[in-house]
C-alpha cells in the first residue's frame, strides 16, 4: 500500500493504481485540462487525416454526374445529331457546320481533345499547387469551349442573309412567348459556359450581378453582329436578358469552387516584407 498526501492528510491507495495518465499530464502542464491524445476514447490520429479521401470522394461523384449528364443528353438527341453524322463524316461543310445538329455533333466528338487540352495546360503551368493548376486550365478551357459553338450557332446566317434588312425588337420581354421552352432554353445555353467557368479563371468575376453584366455585354456584341451583318435573323432585348440570365444561372451553379478559389491563398506571390 502507498501513501499518498493530499492537503497534509495521507491516504491509503491500492498498490498497483497509480494516478489517471491524463491528470498528471494536465497538472504537470499547469493548464487543468487533459490533453487529446490521453482522453479516453480519443486516439493518436493527427488532425486532418483522411480530409484528402474525404474531400476526393464529393469530386469524383460530381465528374460522374457531370459525365452522366452529357451522355444522357446525347442519348435524348441522338436522332437529330446522327442527322449530320453524314455530312460531318465526310468532312463537308454544309450539313455539318453550317446546321445546329452539325456544330452539336462536333462539339460532342471534340470533348475528349478538350480534356485533353486542360491536361496539357495543368501539366505545363506554374502553379502554387496541383488543384490551382487543374482549376484554371479546366477553367480557362472549359469557358473557350462551351462559349464558341453556342455563339457560332447564334451567328449562322439565315435563308434571306444579305438580302433581308436587319430588324429589332427593343421591346421586353414581348419576344418570349415566341420563343417558346425550346427557344428559351437554348438562349439559357449561349452564355451558360461563360457564367459557369469565368468566375473560376477570374476573381474579379466572382460576383453573380458582375456576370449578369458580363454576359448582357456579350450578348450585346452578339446582337449588334447579328444586325450589322444582315444575317436575316432578329436582334432582341429578349435574347439578351435571356443570354444574361443564363451566364447568371450557371455562375451560381459554379458558387462553390469559384467562392473557394477566391478564398484559396495564392503561395505563387512571395508574402511582403514589412520594413523595420
Amino acid at each position: 500500500m502507498d501513501l499518498e498526501p493530499t492537503g497534509g492528510v495521507s491516504r491509503r491507495r491500492p498498490a498497483g493504481v497509480g494516478p489517471a495518465r491524463g491528470a498528471s499530464a494536465a497538472r504537470s502542464s499547469g493548464t487543468g485540462r487533459i490533453p487529446p491524445a490521453t482522453r479516453p476514447g480519443v486516439t493518436g490520429a493527427t488532425p486532418g487525416e483522411g480530409s484528402g479521401d474525404s474531400r476526393r470522394t464529393p469530386r469524383v461523384v460530381l465528374v460522374a454526374l457531370a459525365a452522366l449528364g452529357v451522355a444522357g443528353v446525347a442519348f435524348v438527341v441522338r436522332r437529330p445529331l446522327l442527322m449530320a453524322a453524314p455530312a460531318c463524316r465526310a468532312g463537308r461543310w454544309h450539313g455539318c457546320l453550317d446546321t445546329e445538329n452539325g456544330v452539336l455533333l462536333m462539339t460532342l466528338v471534340g470533348l475528349p481533345l478538350a480534356a485533353l487540352a486542360a491536361w496539357a495546360l495543368a501539366r505545363c503551368r506554374r502553379a502554387p499547387d496541383a488543384a490551382t493548376a487543374w482549376r484554371r486550365s479546366v477553367a480557362e478551357v472549359g469557358l473557350v469551349y462551351g462559349t464558341v459553338p453556342f455563339v457560332w450557332m447564334t451567328l449562322m446566317p439565315g435563308p434571306g442573309a444579305g438580302v433581308v434588312p436587319g430588324r429589332v425588337s427593343l421591346v421586353p420581354l414581348r419576344d418570349l412567348v415566341d420563343m417558346g421552352p425550346l427557344g428559351i432554353g437554348g438562349n439559357l445555353l449561349v452564355l451558360a459556359a461563360l457564367g459557369f467557368f469565368a468566375p473560376l479563371r477570374f476573381r474579379s468575376l466572382a460576383s453573380v450581378p458582375r456576370l449578369f453584366a458580363l454576359g448582357a455585354a456579350g450578348s450585346a456584341v452578339i446582337e449588334t453582329l447579328q444586325y450589322v451583318l444582315r444575317l436575316d435573323r432578329v436582334s432582341s432585348v429578349d435574347d439578351v436578358l435571356v443570354n444574361a440570365a443564363g451566364a447568371a444561372l450557371f455562375g451560381l451553379a459554379s458558387r462553390r469552387w469559384w467562392r473557394a478559389g477566391a478564398t484559396s491563398p495564392d503561395r505563387s506571390r512571395p508574402a511582403p516584407v514589412r520594413a523595420d
